[in-house]
């Protein structure tokens, strides 16, 4: 479908988007037709393209995937709008106050910290994301629910988008599944994208980064990794206090 066969309120809801990443996306379909995951990683700098795709479809706007080939002639990504009756019914000129009043809801229950990690985070850096994708949930409206929505920072929200894209649910689109997953909900979690794991996400900021670095070295002078070095240890406190 090429931007002429579009209908007029379709391309005119699509320019009414302002967030910058979203309309980095769209401004560049409406000029090209469409944009390959080679084009948001090296013009504008989408370390994991497939979030770019996902922030335009976040919208409600809908975008269909298809191949094209790369510039090593090897197949890759590409994205073009989808059809407009797919649209979903959120209106985008309202998503704004919505996503705001979500994101002071949040910074009231949780404080200004990533939902992942634990820690706090500059307030501009930290990123309302949906607990369950939309693309698994199918909700057509746009929830105005405050328990539908997690605050992460960039580095999590990555890691969240690339896991959940690679998840065996991606294409089950089972809500359940995301129910008991740890990056819908950490606090509380059976499993992380279908996997029998367990995750721990620690953080030395500020002056804790000096005594990272000194766990760090006693671990390679050890000739062990340091994550496996982390869990002896507290392996052996928990047998000193009689847990284990």
């Amino acid at each position: 479908m090429t931007n002429q066969d579009l209908p007029p309120e379709f391309l005119d809801l699509v320019r009414s988007v302002q967030a910058r990443r979203p309309k980095t996306v769209i401004d560049h379909i409406l000029q090209h037709g469409f944009v390959t995951t080679e084009e948001l990683r090296d013009l504008y700098g989408y370390n994991h393209p497939p979030r770019g795709a996902r922030d335009v479809r976040e919208l409600g706007i809908p975008l269909e995937t298809f191949r094209v080939t790369g510039s090593d002639g090897k197949s890759i990504g590409a994205y073009r709008f989808g059809d407009p009756a797919k649209q979903r019914s959120a209106v985008l000129s309202g998503r704004t106050a919505i996503s705001s009043a979500i994101k002071s809801s949040l910074f009231e229950r949780y404080g200004a910290k990533c939902n992942i990690y634990l820690e706090p985070f500059p307030e501009r850096e930290l990123q309302v994301d949906h607990r369950i994708p939309f693309e698994i949930s199918g909700d057509e409206e746009l929830s105005t629910d405050v328990d539908d929505y997690m605050l992460l920072c960039p580095s999590a929200n990555r890691a969240k988008s690339w896991s959940c894209e690679h998840c065996e649910n991606w294409s089950l689109k089972i809500s359940d599944n995301c129910r008991t997953c740890y990056w819908a909900f950490p606090e509380d979690y059976t499993h992380i994208a279908m996997r029998d794991i367990r995750r721990l996400d620690i953080i030395w900021s500020g002056e804790e980064s000096a005594e990272y670095d000194q766990i760090n070295a006693v671990a390679q002078e050890a000739g062990e990794e340091l994550p496996s070095f982390v869990k002896s240890i507290i392996r052996r406190r928990l047998e000193l206090d009689g847990i284990l």
